[in-house]
């Protein structure tokens, strides 16, 4: 078994190092489709915070109403109704987290993007 395992870990080693090789090399390479790439990318994530953004707001606001319609349907004493309304918030919430943990994801990609086009136009103007 550790013989086939060996030869497995050989044979897969010396089919990906061309690859690695290859692709190593020609990373250091300029090229403009990755810089159009790069700012594709940016308006992209940029565009993914601003809906996450409205997304978190709109969540906020059905929590608000979430909490009044609790505070109403204990008030008419309709047990069912704030349970339901104790559910919808609930979810609301969750989506609210849900959405910020998209929107930092987002603002992270955004940041690595925009780093990686001020290395991009460093590297064009050494040139």
């Amino acid at each position: 078994m550790r013989r086939h395992f060996a030869l497995f870990a050989v044979l897969a080693l010396a089919v990906s190092a061309p690859a690695v090789l290859g692709a190593q090399d020609s990373a250091g390479a300029q090229n403009p489709k990755d810089v159009r790439h790069d700012r594709r990318d940016l308006r992209k994530d940029r565009r993914d915070v601003r809906h996450d953004t409205r997304d978190i707001h709109q969540d906020r606001r059905d929590v608000r109403q979430d909490r009044q319609d609790i505070r109403q349907d204990a008030k008419d004493g309709d047990l069912k109704d704030a349970r339901q309304d104790r559910r919808d918030l609930r979810q609301d919430r969750r989506d609210v987290r849900q959405d910020r943990r998209d929107r930092r994801h987002d603002v992270r990609d955004a940041r690595q993007d925009r780093k990686d086009l001020k290395q991009d136009q460093k590297k064009d103007s050494t040139r």
